[in-house]
């Protein structure tokens, strides 16, 4: 495979510049997203809305900018993203869209509507076969998404406690799964109840296609045998009793994210945003984010969702750590056992990135060697 193109800018405006919005704008039409042939079509834009009390996710400012533009070329754009499998303010579409709204991204400000892609409650989903897929053979993604013409990402570039960082492919990997999905690619295994939660309300039984949850003197149990870990009830419990009996390791979730990724954008126009600021050590999910780990670095933008997060992961990590910040004290800690690492892996040590990558390679989702095209606008 031929190395892809990755375009990139910085965040230097100078006195009187361009606006970064329209930077951004610019970067997109340059890297061959106005070439798509948008006209009439549905065109999801994904990105993360940000968890309440969280402020480190993107400005609305840019999204109104790549709307803009796709309404330009005859799109139809919505932003997007899927109800998350925690507990927050982000768990059902109702409070994921005030959330949202509080956060900007309302129509007036970002000039199009935001859908939660998987519905109120996380079940509205759709299957997609995962091309080359070796642990997944069908993803379960927000339905919104899986009915979009063109499938756009839109990221803030950061750290992950588990990921490494929250690149594109996380973006619209983890991000485009369903909550069933997002189970899938978080554990090894099937349902259990914690019993100190269960009000035996008995809608996993409703939902149950197999038999497997039953009501006991008001409390729910799961026969592991009859479970399919298809995650359906945990999508449902009101009080978040049920859980995945074995979580994944940081390898695996990164393989299944990388498939999860590459069913979503099989077969249609895709292209990818990511803006590296305010690289917070943890993912835009926390109700707060901590002191960046790294300097705002730019722009990048490409067709090639494996190419841009290797860009972005090999610009970050030639960045300098910023003082006082999570990166800079575990490199204080321990200078000789971080030589060797990256940036990444040392301000979270038990995370994991590159196997992500590498195997998205593999299953032809794209190519880790890529041009850095760097532009001036």
């Amino acid at each position: 495979m031929e190395k892809a193109k990755v375009y990139f800018t910085d965040f230097v405006t100078g006195y009187g510049g361009t606006p970064l919005p329209q930077k951004l704008k610019k970067l997109a039409e340059k890297a061959g997203l106005a070439d798509i042939d948008m006209k009439g079509k549905f065109v999801a834009i994904k990105m993360h809305f940000g968890e309440r009390g969280n402020i480190a996710y993107l400005r609305p400012n840019y999204v109104k900018a790549v709307v803009d533009l796709i309404r330009e070329k005859g799109g139809k754009p919505f932003v997007t993203d899927c109800n998350t499998l925690y507990v927050g303010s982000r768990k059902e579409a109702l409070e994921h869209l005030d959330t949202a709204f509080e956060n900007g991204f309302n129509p007036l400000s970002i000039g199009c509507h935001a859908i939660i892609a998987d519905g109120l409650k996380g079940t509205d989903e759709a299957l997609l076969p995962v091309p080359n897929g070796e642990l997944v053979k069908e993803a379960k993604v927000g339905r919104a998404l899986a009915d979009a013409d063109i499938i756009i990402t839109l990221t803030h570039f950061k750290g992950h406690e588990m990921a490494g960082f929250g690149g594109a492919i996380k973006n619209i990997g983890m991000g485009g799964g369903s909550r069933a999905g997002k189970m899938e690619m978080h554990c090894n295994g099937k349902m259990v109840v914690k019993q100190e939660k269960c009000v035996g309300c008995g809608k996993c039984v409703s939902i149950c296609a197999h038999g497997a949850p039953s009501i006991t003197d008001h409390k729910s149990t799961i026969d592991i045998n009859k479970c399919v870990g298809c995650g359906r009830c945990l999508g449902l419990c009101p009080t978040d009793a049920i859980v995945p009996q074995e979580w994944s390791s940081c390898e695996k979730m990164n393989l299944r994210m990388a498939e999860y990724a590459a069913a979503l954008v099989a077969g249609r126009p895709q292209f990818h945003l990511s803006l590296i600021v305010d690289v917070s050590p943890n993912c835009d999910c926390h109700p707060e984010n901590d002191v960046p780990i790294l300097p705002d670095i730019g722009m990048l933008a490409s067709a090639d969702m494996v190419a841009i997060d290797q860009a972005c992961a090999d610009l970050c990590c030639a960045a300098e750590p910023l003082p006082g910040s999570q990166l800079a004290k575990n490199l204080e800690k321990d200078p000789e056992g971080c030589k060797g690492h990256d940036h990444f892996h040392n301000s979270t040590p038990n995370s994991e990135w590159k196997s992500c990558l590498a195997h998205a390679e593999k299953i032809g989702a794209g190519t880790r060697e890529y041009e850095l095209i760097k532009l001036k606008l």
